[in-house]
């Protein structure tokens, strides 16, 4: 008798409960990917009205797309390419490359009568002083082509070598579809999608949230001022003021950018987005129909419009708080308890009419067996609301935990077996 128990413990002790019992528990395959079920989230909705060729709107904090049309149809961005280079600047300035108090040198390269009929411009010439805080705003409000030269040649040593970077940027960033070929836009061999456009801006957002107030949504723009002149001009500036192309800030509650663009090969373009309540919805237009700049405005506000309305009448990010998960305990192993954490994000886009009233339900398998790695999965924490399940979250260690002494394995695989017993 005395054998069989010495053997029982034995087997407990070295072959234990593998960790794999976890599965058994009812984690097996399940991947939770952020999105929500059929009683939600998916429920069929009446879609906008969208005159641009493409178009894409999103939840900027989750990445969910809420609507899409055309999104993988490759159009030149015109002016939305200045994005990027206003992104290398500020990217620039956070390292401490380069300040945005940097007085810029400007080249005949970089003058306003010099670059391509019919741009837009900030009007650089020559004698001038400019910093690049300036050329920024000159890119954000104006669209200034100009402004864009200038800002390459302060990054890079030419125009060329800028256009490169640009586009290992943009590699480095997923874009798989979106090419530069020059750092303003005018090109139409420059390329793009509404989805890559989205998911760059969705990037820019988060490195830069300060550009927002700063620059995108600053309503106009004067320059030369009498400080950017020569001395004997300061008297007749000349200053020129232009107004914001992106005529929704004034108009729609919470926007506060992007940026617009239009050459004949793509149409009417804009990046747009806004906020309220905590929730940032993001718009890309692409291939916007119009005869002439008042029209092609008008109809590009008008698809922006449509889009956010309809995004903030039907969506919202629910940022949920976990509640409190306190420790797990672990059997076998050289700490008896296991801290757990939420391995996916608390935001989750919701339709408007859900996320009151939150319950939650953790659910842990009913044995730990120790070696358990840090990031190990050991649970789902179930968030529902009135109207059913919402989220499944995965609970992860948040700690490694080794397989404990002898004596610790001894004591553990007899209370295991008490436990089985009774």
């Amino acid at each position: 008798m005395a054998r069989r128990f010495v053997f029982l413990v034995f087997s407990l002790l070295v072959l234990g409960v593998p960790f794999s019992s976890v599965e058994a528990a009812g984690f097996s395959n399940r991947v939770t990917n952020g999105s929500f079920n059929s009683g939600g989230f998916q429920e069929p909705l009446s879609v906008p009205r969208v005159l641009s060729r493409s178009a894409l709107i999103m939840d900027v904090n989750t990445g969910v797309v809420l609507y899409e049309k055309n999104a993988d149809l490759e159009i030149p961005p015109a002016s939305l390419t200045k994005l990027m280079t206003i992104h290398l600047a500020l990217k620039d300035v956070a390292a401490g490359r380069v300040s945005l108090d940097d007085l810029v040198d400007l080249p005949r390269q970089t003058w306003a009568v010099n670059q391509s009929p019919g741009s837009s411009l900030m009007f650089l010439g020559p004698g001038q002083r400019v910093t690049l805080r300036e050329l920024i705003l000159g890119m954000a409000v104006a669209s200034g082509n100009d402004a864009a030269v200038a800002t390459a040649l302060h990054l890079a040593p030419t125009v060329k070598d800028f256009v490169l970077r640009m586009n290992a940027e943009a590699q480095s960033m997923g874009l798989v579809k979106t090419h530069f070929a020059d750092p303003a836009g005018i090109s139409a061999l420059n390329s793009t999608t509404a989805r890559e456009y989205a998911l760059f801006c969705q990037q820019y957002l988060k490195l830069h949230p300060e550009a927002l107030a700063q620059y995108h949504s600053v309503r106009e723009f004067s320059y030369p001022k009498p400080e950017n002149l020569p001395e004997s001009y300061r008297n007749r500036p000349g200053t020129i003021t232009q107004r914001n192309r992106n005529l929704l800030l004034d108009t729609i509650e919470g926007v506060d950018g992007l940026k617009t663009g239009f050459i004949n090969e793509s149409g009417y373009n804009i990046a747009l987005t806004a906020q309220r309540n905590g929730t940032r919805f993001l718009a890309v237009l692409l291939g916007g129909p119009g005869s002439g700049s008042a029209q092609g405005g008008r109809f590009r506000a008008q698809d922006g419009e449509n889009l956010l309305t309809w995004g903030f009448e039907n969506f919202k990010t629910l940022k949920q708080e976990l509640p409190s998960l306190g420790p797990v305990r672990v059997y076998k192993g050289d700490k008896a308890e296991l801290n757990v954490v939420s391995a996916e994000s608390l935001a989750k886009t919701v339709r408007l009419d859900r996320g009151t009233n939150l319950r939650y339900k953790i659910e842990y398998p009913a044995t730990l067996i120790a070696p358990i790695p840090k990031g190990t999965r050991v649970g789902e924490l179930i968030i529902s609301d009135d109207k059913g399940e919402l989220e499944r979250l995965t609970l992860q260690a948040n700690e490694t935990v080794q397989r404990g002494n002898i004596f610790v394995q001894i004591i553990d695989s007899l209370k295991l077996l008490y436990h089985s017993i009774f």
